[in-house]
């Protein structure tokens, strides 16, 4: 049967056209203008007309339509003139600066935004439609000109000139014919094909990942002409996969050989030091995952007749890496650790990271310790943090862990048989640390990620859901106990400060996924703005068939954290002081912090007024908070590349899926088994001519009345991978779902 029939709902929204806040400027300004503006911008002066006259001669412009131009500009208030012969750029002209972020269909968006002048701000990205791109490519630093704003208060713009070029090389895969020899962009927000004329003495393969340099057009065009850098080799290898994810987010990931030898020079003897506590004789054990080899962090519990005293002790980074050393600098390049499944790109160089700053077992170590007293209630009520040495009793795995303190096998417990008591205290303190953060309002999403198994020639072999268990709620209650501590003084000393700061959410956001609910006939509490909202909501769809839709919406109607100077709290942990103190191996924030920390026990606490954000840790804050989301990203974007290679295997094999998004054209959807997206498009669906009903989220059968809807689990076969666009397609399975 045909499906090209439209509901009502789609045929009437095809109809309906733009409606603009600026209905006196409907028309894109004359290229004249837009020329013009960029060259006063770029001037940054008052300039005279004779200088303006000769650009514009140049460029072909008759003096009539540089007259009519300039009156124009003049008329619009875009422009003003000084004295006679003068024109400079009004403050208020609706001019920005930022970053080209291209969608693979050839529009894009402007971001960061820098304003002109007294330009409005808005409050979403500006974008720009592909006939008002002009050359710019993504990655490019554009001045753009918005010329109207959307009733949803996006900003329309078109860019008027390139003000700083992004890289001229790319990452991509080589094709090769008879006639021509071309390389497809791995990054799809390329939307070019780059026809190879130089070989560079490389001779790749057809299908090879390869690394090109382009010559920019003076005008767009689909084809530029280029050489090749580098022969990556099979695309389908796990290695060539990292390297194109390293070009495509321009990761830096080769330690210089000056930082090189900075690490290899520094002495691994420990020494008495002034101020350094000996706490070797505590009995510190590290927990972490099976494949980690970077410990950056140990904890002791000890029972108290109060309660219990907490030690965590984080590896002293700052003890090796000196600010403004070249280890220090690369790090902070950097920002972060980046981790992928099997490789790392880490922050320090091997010689600290998996050496001198890891906290291995039965080795001594240089560590800054969060010594925590707690009440029963698991209330903290003392603290104190010095520098300290410490000698690591055990390596333990979450997993063992849990088979300990939960499965309670009997054969680890006899094995352990002196850590048990320890082990049982830190479980005492964690239920108790965890019961008063949930009381308080933190939210805990419950998202599964992927966990990829290797072969040991790096192909994947399995995805499966990473399982949480205890052990990881014990080590992470332990770490928010540190960071909240560590916070809580700068606060209170009231001194600059780097913070791991979560703004509340917005309310448009908020209201558009209570709207959502509503058409799932879900009951929610009444809506409060406080972290103890999205608890009860998670609370009412837990175990229920919306548990992954509504944890996944809700977690994207929130902000991003990031790090910054000015302390507004952390909405998701429903915490007033918050910040990174316990992994300075991998977060360079983390290293800020441990120096403001140290800086405050070198010196007696003392009250005083409180003292504005140093410029440096604003600064530092906004540039690694791009850095940590440059990472995900990358993460992310990996983890997209392998599920392709992995499923690629797969095609024919059926899937338990849960319908998380539709249009009148495809049903979205969820494996969680491997964690993995795809689409099932409509088209598929033979059995009935199928309608979207937007309001409730679902298609319906105009015959049957069968419908497809968000939350539904459906069983799905796999019909197809795209590998380019990144695209798993599904269709319905015969056999019906388990």
């Amino acid at each position: 049967m045909s499906k090209k029939r439209k509901s009502p709902e789609k045929s009437k929204s095809n109809k309906e056209k733009p409606q603009w806040n600026d209905k006196s400027n409907r028309q894109q300004p004359g290229k004249w203008e837009n020329l013009l503006l960029g060259f006063l911008y770029s001037a940054q002066e008052a300039l005279p007309l004779a200088t303006i006259e000769n650009y514009f001669l140049q460029e072909g412009v008759k003096a009539k339509d540089l007259a009519k131009t300039l009156d124009s500009l003049l008329h619009e208030g875009l422009i003003t003139k000084s004295g006679k012969r003068l024109f400079k750029l009004s403050p208020n002209a609706p001019l920005y600066e930022g970053q080209l972020i291209q969608h693979p269909k050839g529009f894009g968006f402007i971001s960061p935004v820098q304003q002109h002048g007294k330009s409005a701000s808005f409050a979403r990205d500006p974008f720009v439609s592909v006939s008002s791109m002009g050359n710019a490519h993504h990655g490019d630093r554009v001045l753009i000109r918005v010329l109207r704003t959307r009733k949803d208060l996006r900003p329309e713009a078109i860019v008027l000139q390139v003000t700083a070029h992004g890289s001229d090389r790319i990452a991509g895969i080589f094709k090769k014919d008879p006639r021509s020899a071309m390389v497809f962009p791995d990054d799809v927000r390329f939307p070019f094909t780059i026809r190879i004329d130089d070989y560079n003495n490389c001779n790749p393969t057809d299908g090879d990942a390869v690394i090109v340099q382009f010559t920019r057009e003076p005008r767009p065009t689909r084809v530029l002409s280029g050489k090749i850098l580098e022969v990556l080799g099979n695309s389908a290898k796990i290695d060539t996969q990292l390297r194109l994810v390293i070009e495509k987010f321009e990761l830096p990931h080769l330690f210089s050989a000056g930082v090189q030898e900075e690490a290899e020079s520094l002495s691994d003897l420990i020494e008495p030091e002034e101020n350094r506590e000996d706490l070797r004789q505590t009995m510190h054990v590290t927990i972490d995952g099976e494949t980690a080899k970077d410990f950056d962090d140990a904890i002791c519990v000890i029972k108290t007749r109060q309660g219990f005293r907490l030690y965590v002790s984080i590896a002293d980074v700052s003890h090796f890496v000196v600010p403004g050393s070249a280890i220090d600098q690369e790090a902070y390049t950097r920002g972060t650790s980046i981790y992928f499944p099997g490789r790392v790109i880490p922050m320090l160089p091997e010689r600290l990271s998996n050496d001198l700053c890891s906290l291995v077992p039965g080795k001594d170590r240089l560590t800054v310790s969060a010594i925590l007293d707690f009440d029963r209630s698991g209330t903290l009520r003392s603290k104190r943090f010095t520098r300290s040495v410490i000698c690591s009793q055990q390596r333990f795995t979450y997993t063992i862990v849990k088979q300990i303190l939960i499965d309670q096998d009997p054969a680890l417990r006899k094995l352990y048989k002196g850590f048990l008591t320890q082990l049982r205290w830190a479980q005492e303190l964690a239920i108790a640390l965890q019961k008063k953060r949930r009381q308080r309002g933190s939210i805990d999403f419950n998202l599964p990620e992927p966990e990829f198994t290797l072969s040991d020639e790096g192909e994947v072999t399995a995805i499966t859901r990473t399982e949480r268990n205890f052990a990881h709620q014990l080590i992470e209650e332990f770490m928010l106990a540190a960071n909240e501590a560590v916070a809580e003084l700068a606060t209170a000393s009231m001194v600059p400060a780097l913070y791991r700061v979560h703004e509340p959410p917005d309310p448009v956001k908020i209201e558009e996924f209570i709207t959502f609910a509503k058409t799932l006939d879900l009951h929610l509490p009444p809506q409060e703005d406080s972290p103890a909202w999205f608890v009860k909501v998670l609370d009412i769809c837990r175990d229920s068939k919306y548990e992954y839709i509504i944890n996944n919406l809700l977690l994207r109607s929130m902000k991003q954290a990031q790090y910054a100077a000015e302390n507004v709290g952390h909405f998701g942990l429903a915490s007033s002081d918050y910040t990174h103190f316990t992994s300075p191996i991998r977060r360079y924030p983390d290293l800020i912090v441990h120096r403001t920390l140290l800086r405050l026990l070198a010196k007696p606490l003392r009250k005083k007024s409180a003292e504005p954000a140093h410029p440096s840790f604003k600064d530092a804050g906004e540039f690694l908070s791009v850095r940590e989301r440059t990472a995900i990203m990358a993460e992310r974007d990996m983890h997209e590349r392998l599920k392709i290679t992995y499923m690629e295997k797969h095609v024919g094999d059926s899937f338990d899926a849960i319908i998380s998004g539709v249009n009148d054209a495809a049903l979205f959807l969820e494996i969680p088994d491997h964690c993995l997206s795809g689409s099932l498009a409509v088209d598929r669906l033979t059995d009935d001519y199928y309608l979207l009903d937007s309001k409730n989220h679902r298609l319906f059968g105009e015959i049957t009345a069968k419908t497809y809807r968000i939350g539904d689990r459906i069983r799905v076969t796999l019909t197809d991978v795209d590998h380019y666009r990144r695209r798993i397609n599904f269709t319905l399975a015969t056999e019906a779902i388990a």
